[in-house]
């Protein structure tokens, strides 16, 4: 679902709207390949003013949220950032929570469009407790940064990723933290009234969603709505490393997780898609990935871009049972595969004492 707000930030010269889920947002604002280096050297901000925006408060906010989401929030110390799922009874990725709390309240940053309806199933789900959700989009924007700390008192709230740190009580179906390439990603999201948008950036450079988005899917980073369709799983995209407590108490899709983890292994696998660069066109979202040895479709493209140093890249979700070495390809270009979610290793579990993986940050 997209949001049909119109940022004034389109008004800066050179702004190209962006379409489908980020609509209303800039796409670039000129050269996108010099926006993605300046997000990589922690000097640009990108417009997510499309997100959506949820505010809980209340005394019994986290331990409630605890009870309905996949991560553990009993005891979530203020401006400390968690990534949360909620999931259907089945276990399906219903809603990605970007979860921090300020000492008063848990903020919530989600999808464009994606506020109302989980605002609203939260709210459905209070009973007694002493919680309030309210949608407080029309009032908060977001703004992404390449930067890896937490907000400090006095500063605008932000969420920090903690993508690809494996959490206390968490696994990871791919690589280990520190040989993971979103490793070199640091990012938050910073909460700012949304009047006061065009004043937060102040002279900072831009940076559009081409350029956000290149860096996302370099990273291996799910998104939903992207990675995900009716069907997804947590651990198809590798998402159990940042967003499930394995060890918590019941939730909603508790049951399939666990299953999963612990007997079986995912239907599919999320994988980098290295696309032939030689035509103009990138294949579309959605489109089928075909195993050219065996002429039949294998899964579907979930996000492609082009990287200022990688080129035409993709992620895409295939079988798990698509050979490793398999050549694909995807609206009859070359696709060359490479593993995110691994089809025979049983999934590694965090190690606690493990740092979490920054380069410096601005």
């Amino acid at each position: 679902m997209s949001s049909t707000r119109r940022s004034p930030l389109l008004d800066r010269p050179g702004a190209v709207e962006a379409e489908g889920a980020d609509a209303g947002v800039a796409w670039h604002y000129g050269d996108p390949v010099r926006e993605q280096r300046l997000l990589e050297q922690g000097l640009a901000v990108v417009d997510l003013s499309h997100r959506s925006v949820v505010r809980v408060s209340g005394p019994d906010r986290l331990r409630w949220l605890d009870s309905l989401t996949s991560q553990r929030l009993l005891d979530l110390p203020p401006r400390t950032s968690v990534e949360s799922l909620l999931l259907s009874p089945e276990g399906r990725v219903e809603h990605a929570l970007h979860v921090v709390d300020d000492g008063e309240a848990t903020w919530l940053v989600l999808e464009p469009g994606e506020g109302a309806p989980a605002a609203a199933w939260l709210d459905s789900m209070r009973f007694m407790l002493r919680v309030e959700v309210a949608d407080v989009t029309d009032v908060w924007a977001v703004l992404g940064e390449p930067v890896g700390r937490e907000s400090l008192p006095g500063e605008p709230l932000a969420w920090v990723d903690p993508w690809p740190r494996t959490a206390p009580a968490s696994a990871r179906y791919g690589p280990a933290d520190e040989e993971h390439p979103g490793a070199e990603r640091p990012w938050r999201e910073v909460l700012v009234p949304r009047a006061e948008l065009v004043a937060a950036v102040g002279d900072r450079p831009l940076a559009g969603t081409w350029a956000s988005e290149a860096l996302r899917v370099a990273a291996w980073r799910p998104r939903l709505g992207a990675e995900t369709d009716e069907r997804t799983i947590p651990h198809e995209v590798d998402w159990l490393r940042t967003g499930v407590h394995l060890s918590k108490g019941c939730y909603r899709g508790q049951e399939t997780v666990a299953k999963v983890h612990n007997l079986g292994r995912p239907p599919r696998r999320l994988v980098v898609l290295h696309l032939d660069g030689s035509g103009a066109a990138l294949p579309a979202p959605g489109a089928e990935v075909l195993d050219v040895d065996r002429g039949r479709a294998v899964g579907h493209l979930t996000s492609s871009v082009r990287h200022h140093e990688l080129g035409p890249v993709a992620l895409a979700l295939v079988k798990r049972s698509t050979p490793v070495g398999a050549r694909l390809s995807v609206d009859g270009v070359a696709a060359a595969q490479e593993v995110v979610v691994d089809p025979d290793t049983a999934p590694a579990h965090a190690r606690p004492q493990l740092a979490p993986p920054r380069r410096p940050t601005a």
